[in-house]
């Protein structure tokens, strides 16, 4: 494929925050964005250079897209597959590609392809009835997770489970869709690497990051992660093996837990700039973003090298306030960069925004970071 150049229109099939932050960095290339979006004044919308609001089946409006752009990329895996093969029908190349949602869309494929891979996974098994629910108790056995094997995110659709009655409550509840039960694998760090592949099939790792959730959603990363060498190293590895596999054209987020024996088990793919490489707008040469743009524009990647240690908490809505206050305050914290993602409605745990800091060591970053957030309320 011949370069898409500064000047082009790259599409952006979705409009939250990951859009957003991919926007800016295409227009500080020198590229034009149009974004699809059903929300009027969506955050990728806001400062996309025009926003076709539509849903994501809406043959017209993606034939539109298709149209005016001379590439197409989306923010977030759950766009049908379906929407993507429209838009290649119509001559324009869309990155990553149908085959890759195909694989991440479904955490029961996900999984197998991984294992097909040779890396590791928690034992699952996909259920769809109750004689599958039978047998995942029967072979892999307590505790689990059952979870919805498509759609969810932050935690939703997750069921613990360490019984056979509350397996079965569960089963019922899920709603006859179709189900994973994975294998309660204790750990001791989630860690996360963000990996980059073009047309070309270069491929690049960022350092590992370290993350904290809290009720399911991505609470605090640290850059890098306080591990090893030798994990850093396997991470990366495991990561650009997943990236390659796939053939990703883009960037992905890969999810991992690290085992107390240093095992690493490959938890989730994500194929699109991922919450746990915000950090890298600040603390890497190259960001995830930018990154991003030159994969699906066939340009060369650039670099991943860290230039300082760094910790991004996320900005969490409250529901009870829509305006942000301590934004000053915070402000006079030295080494902090801040970023609002431009969402009207501050929905209970919706990501509103995040804070990144920077320090001479992870330490010092953490410190920074939380008493930054701390300055913060909803009112």
């Amino acid at each position: 494929m011949t370069p898409i150049l500064p000047g082009q229109t790259i599409g952006m099939v979705g409009g939250g925050q990951l859009g957003r932050m991919s926007t800016f960095k295409a227009k500080q290339m020198g590229y034009t964005v149009v974004t699809l979006d059903p929300a009027p004044h969506s955050p990728c919308g806001q400062v996309a250079d025009a926003q076709l609001i539509a849903s994501y089946t809406d043959h017209l409006s993606l034939i539109e897209l298709s149209q005016r752009c001379d590439v197409v990329t989306y923010e977030f895996e759950n766009v049908p597959s379906e929407s993507v093969e429209l838009i290649v029908s119509h001559g324009k190349p869309v990155f990553p590609a149908a085959s890759v949602l195909n694989v991440t869309q479904n955490r029961v494929r996900e999984k197998t392809f991984v294992r097909q891979l040779g890396l590791n996974v928690a034992d699952f098994l996909g259920v769809q009835d109750r004689d599958d629910l039978e047998q995942a108790i029967d072979q892999i056995g307590f505790p689990a997770i059952l979870k919805t094997a498509g759609g969810g995110y932050d935690g939703k659709g997750q069921f613990v489970i360490g019984s056979a009655d509350e397996a079965v409550r569960a089963f019922e509840a899920s709603g006859g869709v179709e189900l994973i039960w994975e294998r309660q694998v204790p750990f001791d760090l989630e860690l996360s690497v963000i990996c980059a592949r073009n047309q070309q099939d270069e491929v690049v790792a960022y350092p590992p990051t370290e993350n904290i959730h809290v009720n399911n959603i991505l609470d605090i990363s640290i850059a890098p992660a306080r591990v090893s060498p030798e994990v850093q190293a396997e991470a990366q590895h495991v990561a650009c093996e997943v990236a390659a596999g796939l053939g990703l054209v883009g960037v992905c987020g890969i999810e991992m837990f690290l085992l107390p024996d240093e095992t690493l088990l490959i938890n989730e793919i994500a194929p699109r700039p991922h919450n746990s490489g915000h950090h890298t707008i600040e603390s890497c040469i190259c960001s995830q973003f930018e990154q991003h743009i030159r994969a699906v524009c066939g340009l060369p990647l650039g670099s991943t090298e860290l230039i300082s240690p760094a910790v991004m908490v996320n900005i969490l809505g409250s529901g009870t306030g829509s305006r942000l206050a301590g934004v000053p305050e915070l402000l006079r914290t030295p080494n902090v960069h801040f970023h609002l993602y431009g969402k009207r409605e501050a929905k209970a745990d919706r990501k509103m925004g995040h804070i990144t800091a920077l320090s001479v060591d992870v330490e010092t970053a953490l410190e920074i970071a939380l008493a930054a957030r701390q300055q913060l309320r909803w009112e």
